[in-house]
């Protein structure tokens, strides 16, 4: 059996038989008024973070969900576009898309703003999306695309970015590794369908993602999700994994590389009152400006003792310059 047999096997049995703590189900989803998540909803949360950021949902987008769940983030999507068929949620198990359909008709009971024509459930894998070149606005996908083997994951990202609009996010959620994850751990099928052994590294996923095509990356959140003991996982050291929340925009990748925004900031301190790289690039004294991690190095090396760059903080919310 492939690993993808497992995994879908794997999510069939969880749909039917919902795991409380299989993820991140011990924490509260996102809140938003007037909105309320079924109580089976929120048992079959299987995801290690969110990709609902109000952000990057406004003028209500289309939006295609890789993996539907038991649709607790198809009903937050469909919280910000109101319209027939704005969320495309695919899924090749047939019990999970079984389940969310019961779940989102439960929902439509218990929120009056709620119909359940506002999510289009469709067989469909992420390898070859049932929908054509360009026409959505957001692809998102929560704890999904880490199951996948590199290869795979290449194919999954690209498809992605075939399907969205120019300008379009691809919004992910998944776990990463804090070191790579030893081979017997990457071979246990299971544990990859869990989500606790295909994770990458920080650097990796990046790449992953810059390799598909996409021009710039802005780190939304990171913080831990599981830690790996030594005796169950036959480890020499505990190896800790964290969550990933990430957006990715379909522009093109400038010349001197994509735009990774981390939440690093420039603040001049030099005598003049402005700083001008002559590169787009302008530094009122004292005052920090959001700039991505290839521009940050650039300041740095170019302006020595003039230029203060802070650490990344792993959160961005939009901003600054690059």
């Amino acid at each position: 059996m492939t690993y993808l047999e497992t995994t879908a096997q794997f999510y069939s049995e969880v749909a039917q038989t919902p795991q409380v703590g299989l993820c991140c189900v011990q924490s509260s989803p996102l809140q938003l008024p007037g909105l309320k998540i079924p109580t089976k909803m929120q048992e079959m949360n299987y995801g290690c973070g969110t990709t609902v950021h109000p952000a990057e949902l406004t003028n209500q987008p289309t939006i295609l969900y890789v993996g539907v769940g038991g649709g607790l983030e198809a009903l937050q999507f469909a919280y910000f576009s109101r319209y027939s068929g704005s969320v495309i949620a695919v899924d090749p198990v047939t019990a999970m898309r079984e389940a969310a359909s019961r779940n989102l008709e439960i929902a439509a009971q218990e929120n009056p703003w709620f119909d359940p024509s506002f999510v289009d459930i469709r067989d469909g894998d992420a390898f070859a999306l049932p929908v054509p070149d360009a026409s959505v606005d957001v692809v998102a996908q929560n704890c999904l695309f880490n199951i996948f083997e590199p290869a795979d994951l290449t194919k999954a990202l690209k498809e992605a970015y075939r399907v969205l609009k120019i300008g379009g996010r691809l919004i992910m959620s998944d776990p990463i590794a804090t070191r790579p994850i030893p081979s017997h751990l990457q071979q246990d099928e299971r544990l990859r369908a869990m989500c606790l052994s295909g994770a990458l590294t920080y650097d990796q996923y990046i790449q992953h993602l810059v390799n598909a095509g996409f021009g710039q990356v802005e780190i939304r959140a990171r913080r831990p999700y599981r830690l790996l003991d030594c005796q169950t996982n036959d480890l020499e050291e505990p190896l800790l994994l964290e969550s990933l929340d990430s957006v990715s925009f379909k522009v093109p990748i400038p010349d001197d590389g994509a735009c990774i925004f981390t939440g690093k900031t420039a603040i001049y301190m030099g005598n003049k009152d402005v700083f001008d790289d002559s590169a787009g690039h302008v530094l009122q004294r004292g005052v920090p400006v959001a700039v991505c991690d290839k521009t940050a190095g650039k300041l740095a090396l170019s302006t020595p003792g003039d230029i203060l760059i802070t650490d990344s903080t792993w959160h961005y919310v939009g901003g600054g310059c690059c």
